[in-house]
């Protein structure tokens, strides 16, 4: 049922690009501020990583486009206790496919995301105890919210919230864990206006 969903919106996506007036391409990379949610644990704290990829924008007007990204983005969590630290950093390959509205520069940006599993590490006070993949969801749907602000040339800076709906437990036990990233990110759109 996911793939029959994921490959509709593929569809859908593609068939909208296809109608769209302009096209551009380009890259970005940022910082992300990862955690997670429903851990009750005083020592938890925001693990940080990066993100990087390209991205593409399919203008439909001068007010609305598609804005399908590819991005490598670690995410995790980090328990520091004051003697003693660990941390649980996950890499996704994630896939979001967002809505933009645009107005003089200004845009806001929602949709959802697709985020695959590439692999996972995790660290107890500087030493590596696994990288095994196990017992984590090796894919993760989300959604995307966010705000920036793109000059004329085609460079961009934004600011985005990236929640998880799927519980990374697998299999599930009680109550869900899900991601929660806030994303501080830098692009440059190829064929500024």
């Amino acid at each position: 049922m996911k793939k029959v969903l994921l490959s509709l919106g593929l569809l859908v996506g593609v068939a909208s690009a296809a109608n769209a007036q302009e096209a551009r391409f380009g890259i970005k990379a940022g910082v992300n501020l990862a955690n997670v949610t429903n851990t009750d644990v005083e020592a938890k704290k925001n693990l940080i990583g990066f993100a990087a990829g390209v991205m593409a924008d399919f203008s439909f007007s001068d007010l609305i486009s598609l804005h399908p990204e590819v991005l490598f983005s670690q995410k995790g969590v980090k328990f520091e206790d004051g003697k003693n630290t660990a941390q649980i950093r996950t890499n996704y390959i994630d896939v979001p496919v967002l809505l933009r509205v645009k107005a003089d520069g200004l845009f806001f940006e929602a949709g959802p995301q697709v985020g695959f599993l590439a692999s996972q590490k995790f660290e107890a006070n500087g030493t590596t105890i696994t990288t095994s993949t196990d017992g984590t969801r090796k894919v993760d749907v989300g959604y995307i919210a966010g705000v920036g602000y793109q000059l004329p040339q085609g460079l961009e800076l934004g600011v985005r919230y990236n929640g998880g709906i799927s519980d990374l437990s697998d299999p599930s036990a009680g109550e869900k864990t899900r991601n929660s990233v806030f994303q501080f990110q830098v692009g440059y759109l190829f064929g500024g206006k």
